[in-house]
């Protein structure tokens, strides 16, 4: 019986360290490659673009920046060209320069960002419930923390489709299929971390109610026209005369232009040039103008990039920004990241502060291309390997706990019985 407990404790015990070595191995990149050696931007843009070429189903722009220039673009695509130039709707990256426009209210002092939200809020409020809306601020929101459970993903409107006022949105979200999409308090706001597409339709409203202009105007007014991002909207019209990517799925056919009323969350048009010249703004300007270039300041950037929420003990998210991983001085890689599942819209925008180093991904087509190879580049840049890149790992990790364990669970017994065995041999012997 002892010989039996003995054997199991040692079972287990190897298990468990196998488990964490795994863990750790995967949270840390152990068995992760490099695309292209450190420090060596033009071979990781090389490595990209071969990496692009050899898995696009629909069309890929991408852009290296290197010490706050741009280093390349490359563009690929099935079908009709695209370009630096090249409009795509770019998801929920929107909610980055959303923010952008939230805080320069805050800036110029016509808001306050631990205030309630619905003091702000004339056309339409939180609904009551089990929580109380005044700890819902506007900071909370940009973070992700309000306590909202709406778990929104937008399904969005088909061609020819009436596309509801944002009042009416808040009210009845056009969900994705299997989301609860209610926009109400589910959690003790500050509680916890919880991704809101809803949230972001409230700063929408929010933006028009205390401005008292419409969102797209206020954004053109504040932030596209200032850091010269001509080709940038939440309103795109073919008759704006910029060309729009067409939209792909997975097996390189055309599909509809969806559309959305809650743009600030996932509808933002924009160009991989005009995206570059935003990462660019949250830099100091090679004439020794701050960052921000005149829309924010740098004390309001470094604000966005301080962690305000967190998951599994690790700093994730900012205002309005993704804190993806370390950048070893202590700060983050910061920047957002759009996904559509249906037709697969996939984006990215990334900034190393300290270095000036970037990367720009837009494409439709293939799925997780760009935060695939966005983490690739975080892995490059870091050595670290970011949030989103171990999420999407989680499900191999555990198989490999498994199987390891599965083998750990045979061979241990396995070979106590065969050293027993042994042992019980050499004493007939003797």
């Amino acid at each position: 019986m002892k010989s039996i407990l003995r054997i199991g404790s040692i079972t287990l015990t190897v298990v468990v360290l196998w488990s964490v070595l795994v863990f750790i191995g995967t949270s840390e990149g152990w068995w992760k490659p490099m695309l292209a050696p450190r420090g060596d931007a033009t071979a990781f843009m090389d490595a990209a673009a071969r990496l692009v070429d050899s898995t696009n189903t629909g069309n890929v722009v991408i852009a290296i920046i290197d010490s706050g220039s741009i280093l390349g673009v490359h563009a690929v695509s099935v079908g009709e060209s695209v370009d630096a130039n090249t409009v795509f709707q770019v998801a929920s990256l929107s909610k980055w320069i959303t923010a952008w426009g939230v805080m320069a209210l805050a800036q110029s002092g016509k808001l306050d960002l631990d205030a309630p939200v619905n003091n702000y809020l004339t056309r339409w409020s939180l609904p009551k419930g089990a929580f109380d809306d005044n700890r819902v601020t506007v900071r909370r929101l940009l973070s992700h923390t309000a306590g909202l459970t709406d778990g929104l993903g937008y399904l969005g409107f088909a061609p020819g489709a009436a596309v509801p006022s944002i009042d009416e949105t808040l009210r009845h979200p056009d969900a994705d299929a299997g989301i609860n999409g209610t926009i109400a308090v589910g959690v003790e706001p500050g509680s916890e971390w919880r991704y809101s597409g809803g949230g972001y339709a409230i700063l929408q409203l929010l933006i028009e109610e205390v401005s008292g202009e419409s969102f797209e105007s206020y954004m053109q007014r504040v932030v596209f026209r200032p850091l010269g991002m001509v080709h940038s909207t939440f309103d795109w019209r073919a008759e704006n005369g910029s060309t729009l990517a067409t939209f792909y799925d997975t097996d390189s056919k055309a599909t509809p232009h969806m559309r959305y009323s809650a743009v600030a969350a996932v509808s933002l048009y924009s160009t991989v040039s005009d995206l570059v010249r935003f990462v660019q703004a949250n830099l100091p300007r090679k004439n020794g103008e701050p960052a921000g270039n005149g829309v924010l300041t740098p004390e309001t950037l470094r604000e966005m990039w301080k962690p305000h929420a967190s998951k599994f003990s690790e700093d994730i998210w900012g205002l309005g920004t993704t804190l993806y991983a370390g950048d070893n001085n202590g700060g983050f890689i910061v920047g957002h990241d759009g996904n559509r599942g249906s037709p697969p819209i996939n984006s990215t925008a990334r900034l190393d502060p300290h270095t000036g180093n970037g990367i720009v991904i837009l494409e439709t087509g293939t799925p997780l291309l760009a935060t695939r190879l966005a983490g690739d580049w975080v892995f490059w840049e870091t050595g670290n390997v970011d949030f989103f890149v171990f999420t999407m790992a989680v499900p191999g990790m555990l198989r490999l706990i498994a199987y390891g364990s599965l083998a750990i669970f045979i061979v241990v017994p396995l070979l106590s019985w065969l050293r027993g065995r042994g042992r019980h041999r050499k004493s007939m012997a003797d």
